[in-house]
């Protein structure tokens, strides 16, 4: 059992993605029985703009503001892994896809958040350069900022697209995410 990416079958290079895929290409070779959960962005990523969307009312991506993005929670990525820790009668090899039940574009997120929030959220689209700049700028690698921007890149262009049909659907919404995770987070920011 393992956790992987969704996005299998993606045909250009993908970063840290596309380690993911070889990892899970390498344990399909062995033989052995082998699931992986794979989900897509995870919104648990967004925690890291709690500041962002306290102090300024905005949070960044390097997305299409109007393009659905396929995400999920972590704690239904957990709840997933679980289960299928606990089926100990299956054998085989298979990626299953672990999506959250929205299908929300970046500019619809800012409006849940905003709702949620009770203060004006909106969506600034970045360039995944502006993106790598601000990497090389925190002090990450070029091997890291390379696949951070494939990754990027690959999700821009739509790496999660086909396993929307396939995908297995998780419960916990983005409202309710953002009610339970991120406003704690970011009301957390208002008190430091």
């Amino acid at each position: 059992m393992g956790v992987s990416s969704a996005g299998h079958g993606w045909p250009a290079p993908a970063g840290v993605l596309s380690a993911a895929f070889a990892m899970d290409a390498e344990l399909a070779r062995s033989g052995a029985a082998y699931r992986a959960v794979s989900p897509p962005f995870y919104l648990e990523n967004l925690l890291g703009q709690s500041a962002a969307i306290r102090g300024d009312g905005a949070f960044f991506l390097t997305y299409a503001a109007d393009r659905p993005l396929a995400s999920v929670a972590t704690r239904d990525i957990a709840g997933a892994a679980a289960d299928l820790l606990a089926d100990l009668s299956w054998t085989g090899q298979e990626n299953l896809p672990l999506f959250g039940p929205d299908r929300l574009s970046p500019a619809g997120m800012a409006e849940v958040m905003s709702q949620v929030l009770g203060r004006p959220v909106v969506y600034r689209r970045t360039s995944v350069d502006d993106f790598a700049s601000m990497c090389r700028f925190q002090g990450a690698s070029e091997q890291a900022v390379k696949d951070m921007s494939e990754a990027l890149a690959a999700q821009d262009a739509g790496i999660y697209d086909a396993d929307w049909v396939t995908a297995k659907i998780a419960t916990t919404d983005f409202r309710t995410w953002c009610r339970d995770v991120l406003k704690p987070a970011v009301d957390a920011k208002a008190m430091a």
